[in-house]
């Protein structure tokens, strides 16, 4: 039904298997490349010699050039073909890859995770394209769900191969492993090509003055809300970012606007429909920022490291394939939104479950609540991408460009919204329940003294004088002062997520009900839109 995806031949079953395969190889390739970054960040800054601000820009970076790229990336295989447009995005990064081996620094590094933010983009097309061409024609559909999903699985599974990968120390193994998922994907693609698709004059000259003012400020917002809360948000340039982002994206949308045939269609977009989706996607990237933050910060806060936390990212990878299936075997048109609803409420069950942590919180205690919040993860995804799907195509398959724009900057501005709201909780929570704790102990107190005399004792054998004794026994006992205000802080973070998580189930179980009790379907309209469009065609 689309300019520039492929056709939808009938495929022996034999192909119909190699081409699922090769998608999910590629899906699973564009999420590494972030997922191996955010898993070892940490290992990274060590390994280059870098600073938590220098550490910030790649993930900034990444997150810049993925942000926008959707809308440009339609029109290019539009005009292009698919051939070309897989040639193009994975020779440029198969040549990243190599040069990354060989050139080590932290300029090659922002090259890489910038095209890494890129060619993820392109890999996660390409990978529901694949999968869709291994799929009936009445579930085609689907293959664009579980291109998304193989997508976000790689990132817990990126932290299962992690210690593997480094357990001899060099994190040179990381980037051969980027350099061989990528050689594989190249060989992929090459062996089972996808079937030709339809080319037109798709890019106008005005659409690179577009792009030109709406991804640079796009840009600045990533980079604000990824420095904010490490330089934090009274830090003078960040001011300055957001004061040039906002008439940048401002302009954009206005030339936009008054085009006859805009590359973001802001009437459609501004719509009180679309307004919605946005929202809510936006916010359950925001929800489930508490996994990727907050899970993985409370168990770093109590000694934990990766090599600790395999079985747990394990059960979340299953978790999240078993979203994905059960998602697929309930999706109906008629009840997109209880999904949605399910999802919320079991985010917020497991936040609340979440906060309750002690400094005996080991991984073990969270199987059950990490699970559920990786479930509901790829359980809502489905609804969400229908319902921004059937809205943009009731519209016309120039509305799927605008799609692509609403949906990827949701969910890349509500991960970093998230993590960023969250992480700013955490530190300022941190700071306030230290003090509490602080302030509740002095050196009059017998139980205080007698604290400091048993850490110290530890040293005994090793330091003579008593009162280096104790300044050890000092300085041990405000570590755990603040392990414990972290541990408390985190606890916070949960219930904010939780109390989040029932003001909008709240929200929308309203918008559900209303319609329920009126007996109307919100998507009626754009349903009939497009089975006569599939007629049509």
């Amino acid at each position: 039904m689309l300019p520039g995806s492929p056709a939808t031949p009938e495929h022996p079953l034999g192909r119909r298997y190699a081409y699922f395969a090769v998608g999910t190889l590629l899906g699973i390739t564009g999420g590494l490349n972030n997922g191996l970054l955010t898993a070892n960040l940490p290992q990274i800054q060590g390994s280059l010699g870098l600073t938590p601000v220098q550490g910030g820009w790649l993930t900034a970076i990444n997150a810049m050039t993925s942000v926008c790229m959707g809308m440009l990336l339609i029109k290019f295989r539009q005009q292009f073909g698919l051939q070309r447009f897989t040639r193009v995005f994975l020779v440029a990064f198969l040549c990243l890859n190599v040069f990354q081996l060989f050139v080590h620094g932290y300029v090659t590094q922002l090259i890489v995770r910038g095209a890494a933010g890129l060619v993820g983009s392109a890999l996660t097309t390409l990978c529901f394209m694949y999968i869709m061409q291994s799929l009936p024609a009445s579930m085609r559909l689907s293959g664009m769900i579980i291109g998304f999903g193989s997508s976000t699985v790689a990132l817990p599974l990126a932290r299962v191969i992690s210690p593997l990968l480094l357990l001899d120390g060099h994190i040179q193994n990381l980037f051969l492993f980027e350099l061989g998922l990528t050689l594989a994907a190249l060989a992929s693609v090459g062996l089972l090509r996808l079937p030709p698709s339809e080319r037109f004059q798709a890019f106008e000259r005005i659409d690179f003055l577009t792009f030109a003012l709406f991804a640079p400020g796009m840009a600045l917002l990533c980079a604000v809300l990824v420095q904010g809360r490490i330089q934090w948000w009274t830090t003078e340039w960040l001011g300055y970012a957001i004061a040039a982002a906002i008439p940048l994206i401002g302009i954009a949308l206005l030339i936009e606007h008054n085009r006859a045939n805009p590359l973001l269609n802001t009437r459609w977009m501004r719509n009180g429909n679309i307004l919605r989706f946005a929202v809510v996607a936006a916010s359950m990237r925001i929800l489930l920022s508490e996994q990727n933050f907050g899970s993985i910060g409370l168990l770093t806060a109590v000694g934990m490291g990766n090599e600790q936390l395999v079985t747990l990212n394990l059960v979340v990878v299953f978790a999240s394939i078993a979203g994905i299936c059960v998602s697929l075997a309930t999706l109906t048109p008629n009840e997109l939104g209880l999904p949605v609803i399910a999802s919320i409420v079991l985010i917020g069950i497991a936040a609340w479950m979440d906060s309750h942590a002690t400094n005996l919180t080991r991984p073990a205690n969270l199987y059950f609540s990490q699970a559920l919040i990786s479930f509901a993860a790829l359980f809502f995804l489905g609804p969400m991408i229908m319902i921004g799907i059937f809205r943009a195509l009731a519209r016309g398959p120039s509305h799927i460009i605008s799609f692509s724009a609403v949906f990827g900057i949701s969910q890349t501005m509500g991960g970093l919204i998230g993590s960023s709201l969250l992480g700013s909780l955490q530190i300022v929570r941190e700071k306030f329940h230290a003090f509490q704790i602080t302030q509740a102990l002095t050196t009059t107190d017998p139980q205080v003294v007698s604290r400091i005399r048993q850490l110290g004792g530890a040293y005994a054998s090793a330091i003579g004088d008593p009162a280096r004794q104790q300044a050890q026994g000092t300085s041990l006992l405000a570590q755990q002062v603040t392990r414990e205000a972290n541990i408390l802080a985190y606890n916070d973070v949960f219930l904010l997520v939780a109390m989040l998580s029932v003001v909008l189930t709240v929200w929308l179980s309203g918008y559900w009900l209303y319609h329920k009790l009126r007996g109307v379907n919100p998507l009626a309209e754009e349903l009939v839109a497009v089975q006569r469009m599939r007629q049509t065609t």
